[in-house]
């Protein structure tokens, strides 16, 4: 898995996650969804991931987005 895969997979989930938590737990959770949002958009324009450092020191192959 490229690592500009492994950033999105892994927004995927945190976003699914935080649905699922405002839904069974509380609103608040929407927060979590905003912060996730907000790193995505931020990392769109600056190409500053801290997901996207993690990946690759985790070994993930460098794809086309974050070199």
């Amino acid at each position: 898995m490229t690592l500009d895969r492994a950033v999105l997979a892994f927004a995927g989930m945190m976003v699914l996650l935080s649905a699922a938590l405002v839904y069974f737990v509380s609103p608040w959770f929407l927060l979590f969804t905003a912060f996730v949002g907000l790193n995505m958009l931020q990392s769109a324009f600056t190409g500053f991931c801290p997901a996207a450092m993690f990946f690759k020191a985790a070994g993930c192959r460098t794809g086309e987005a974050f070199r």
